[in-house]
């Protein structure tokens, strides 16, 4: 900020312009959101402006037995994908930090390849793979195909805190007979551990908002909250819909939140500083 109290009138400019920009962008991306929430609170069963009346009634329908049921659906699938995933995505993250790990680069590669490639591709290939061994249809093959969309989060989590840890504090505390589950835990973890709940937290959103495997694999025993709201903009638009959308939108702000405060933390415990 000092620097900048010295700079030209022109680079001032430009910085202004350049925070405009953004603003605009910005606002451009959410503009349909900040659009579409208010209607959740009309008091009318069709979507239109200006509303007539206020009423919480949207908000109401979603718990009944039907939402109720495909919410509990999802938050038992979202929580089982997410401790599998922290496990799977943490083991990974820890072998490739390791300098003699061969074809890091590789692995990598492929441990993150489910977020290059599009959604659709995989549930397809997932769908064909799960009607040979037999998964389609059930909890388990849902949980798997979501831990695969959610690892790489993980991985590129954890891999990210790993990245300035300072291995001398294990090879110290091995030299003084620590026990390697002991170094692990009493060292290791609690400097990684904002690493695997950020990890953890994206996993949690990667499967508890995925709908497209969902679509493939599920049966209507486990139909999560997206897909019923999925089938409800197909069959009969509602604002419970938007209802619904609301409570997932305000619920990733706060996950996201979360991971915020998580990473400032772990910038702390490392000693690094905002610029």
């Amino acid at each position: 900020m000092a620097a900048f109290a010295y700079a030209s009138p022109i680079e001032k400019s430009w910085y202004y312009l350049h925070w405009l920009i953004c603003l605009a962008v910005l606002l451009f991306l959410i503009a349909p959101i900040l659009a579409i929430i208010p209607l959740s609170v009309n008091s009318v069963s069709f979507f239109t402006y200006p509303m007539s009346g206020l009423s919480l009634r949207w908000y109401e329908e979603i718990l009944t037995d039907r939402w109720q049921g495909a919410l509990h659906k999802s938050l038992f699938i979202a929580v089982s994908v997410t401790l599998l995933s922290t496990a799977l995505g943490t083991l990974a993250a820890l072998g490739l930090s390791r300098p003699n790990f061969p074809w890091r680069k590789l692995v990598m590669s492929l441990l993150i390849l489910p977020m290059v490639v599009p959604v659709v591709i995989t549930a397809v290939a997932v769908y064909f793979f799960y009607a040979d061994i037999g998964l389609l249809n059930s909890y388990t093959g849902l949980i798997l195909a979501h831990t695969t969309l959610a690892t790489p989060f993980v991985v590129i989590a954890v891999s990210a805190t790993l990245v300035s840890f300072d291995y001398s504090l294990t090879r110290a505390a091995a030299g003084l007979g620590a026990p390697p589950i002991s170094v692990f835990f009493k060292i290791m973890l609690p400097l990684i551990l904002p690493g695997m709940v950020s990890g953890a937290l994206f996993a949690f959103l990667a499967s508890f908002d995925e709908v497209v495997v969902a679509l493939f694999v599920a049966s209507p025993e486990q139909r999560t909250l997206p897909m019923v709201m999925f089938s409800g903009i197909r069959e009969q638009i509602s604002p419970t819909i938007v209802a619904a959308a609301t409570v997932l939108i305000l619920f990733s702000i706060s996950m996201l939140s979360t991971v915020e405060l998580l990473r400032r933390r772990s910038q702390r415990l490392r000693g690094i500083r905002n610029t």
